[in-house]
């Protein structure tokens, strides 16, 4: 560890303290060079939990972008804001607990848990939020889609 006053490399640890739960660790130094003495703390750097989009690329898992599409989905549809607060937590939580082992989740796997959890809501959301996620491109492939949401009832 670098001394913050001297610059040099050479320090000796006084003291070590686990902190928060045991997610960090407080190290008191001082250096041998010049005799002050400092705080350090050290945790464990988590990988972030990723979305691995159609293409290959990687990119982290954003709530904030699932929570826009579904509101969007959902404009002007009689539901409560606290449902939609706790789709998105299901959402979240059936996420995390798909990719809990690699620490990442396929896009396409997060679109279907959408859509899974729309079809169950609100078939007009569904059907809205489908449109995009799937891209549609003709009259045909909404009616195709509006008489699956139609069996599925």
């Amino acid at each position: 560890m670098r001394c913050p006053y001297c610059g040099s490399l050479d320090d000796k640890v006084i003291e070590s303290r686990t902190m928060a739960n045991g997610e960090s660790i407080r190290r008191r130094r001082e250096c041998v060079s010049c005799g002050h003495r400092f705080t350090s703390y050290e945790r464990i750097e988590e990988k972030p939990f990723m979305v691995v989009k159609q293409d290959g690329r990687h990119e982290p898992f954003d709530v904030k972008k699932i929570e826009k599409g579904i509101r969007r989905a959902l404009e002007k549809r009689p539901m409560a804001n606290d449902a939609i607060e706790n789709l998105i937590i299901e959402l979240e939580d059936a996420a995390l607990i798909y990719g809990k082992d690699t620490r990442e989740i396929p896009t396409t796997e997060l679109g279907q848990l959408v859509l899974g959890r729309l079809a169950a809501m609100d078939k007009v959301a569904y059907i809205r939020f489908a449109s995009v996620y799937k891209h549609f491109e003709n009259l045909d492939e909404f009616i195709t889609e509006i008489k699956n949401a139609q069996e599925t009832e």
